[in-house]
């Protein structure tokens, strides 16, 4: 099984799901470069996910889709939108979404959620969705507790359904890596943040073209809601407080709007800048096309080669 044969398009690599970032535009940007554009419903009013959605079908003819984090309060009325729209793919996260799988399906949409354990990937595979994405704690945003490399083979092993591989893959030699483990395709987020496309503030692209290998730190791990980001002032004093016993209402004045000071305000002091491990690897920005062609054909030809190195 190969991804492209459910999400329809050039490569089979999807856009991450990343709130505050992944418009319509960017969306469009990322399918017209071979890859599965998602706009992230995350920070979005229902309004402004409509909107979205208009603008990604005025720039791509391409397939394209919405990450919806289940938490979100109007998550409702973002379903029922998707619907109403009939977006090809829909992604999920932070929660179940098996109320919304049948209206999803009976509107013809492709349902992927992402999952951080094998028992998730079960349950999701009995509600009937098309595929999911495992997700390993190298990835930036919302994190799990497991790695790729030990995630995506259980999974794999734990259901029949389409396995994409998340978290940790920026290059043809992790895609390749992934593909080892049994994934049929794969997700990316932080290497497109440095995309030219990208919307984030230059001081945030910046910011992820600084890091070194050991420049991420996971916030909120003691109560429960770890979060990936670039180690800077805020989440330094985030991860003190809370090793301190600082309360979840205490915490919150650290966070709170802290990714929308990054994105938008380009502060990278107290901003919340959500990247991946793969940071470090990262050192130029470049078009989205250019950056999606370099890891599929880098992909192929490592593939190429590991065969010949087998005979």
């Amino acid at each position: 099984m190969d991804i492209r044969d459910i999400i329809k398009t050039k490569y089979p690599i999807i856009q991450g799901g990343m709130a505050n970032i992944a418009t319509g535009e960017f969306a469009a940007a990322i399918s017209n470069a071979g890859g599965l554009g998602l706009i992230a419903a995350g920070g979005m009013k229902p309004d402004q996910l409509r909107e979205n959605i208009d603008r990604a079908r005025e720039l791509t003819d391409k397939p394209f889709g919405v990450n919806i984090m289940l938490m979100h309060p109007q998550v409702d009325e973002l379903m029922e939108i998707v619907i109403e729209k009939k977006v090809p793919v829909v992604t999920t996260g932070a929660g179940n979404p098996g109320k919304y799988v049948p209206a999803l399906k009976e509107a013809g949409i492709k349902v992927m959620p992402v999952v951080a354990s094998v028992a998730l990937a079960q349950r999701m595979e009995r509600l009937g969705v098309d595929a999911v994405i495992a997700e390993g704690t190298e990835s930036g945003g919302h994190v799990g507790e497991m790695t790729t490399m030990a995630l995506v083979p259980q999974v794999v092993d734990g259901v029949s359904i389409p396995v994409v591989a998340a978290g940790g893959i920026a290059s043809g030699r992790q895609m390749l890596a992934a593909y080892a483990l049994g994934a049929c395709g794969v997700q990316v987020g932080t290497c497109l943040l440095v995309s030219e496309e990208c919307p984030v503030h230059q001081n945030y692209k910046q910011a992820v073209l600084d890091a070194s290998d050991s420049d991420t730190i996971v916030t909120g791990r003691i109560g429960g809601t770890p979060v990936r980001v670039l180690k800077n002032r805020m989440a330094r004093e985030y991860v003190r407080q809370e090793r301190a016993g600082a309360t979840k209402e205490e915490l919150e004045v650290y966070t709170l709007g802290s990714l929308r000071k990054a994105v938008f305000d380009g502060n990278v002091k107290e901003g919340s800048l959500m990247a991946g491990q793969v940071a470090g690897q990262l050192h130029e920005i470049r078009p989205a096309a250019v950056i999606l062609e370099e890891m599929y054909t880098s992909f192929c030809q490592l593939k190429k080669d590991l065969a010949k190195d087998c005979d």
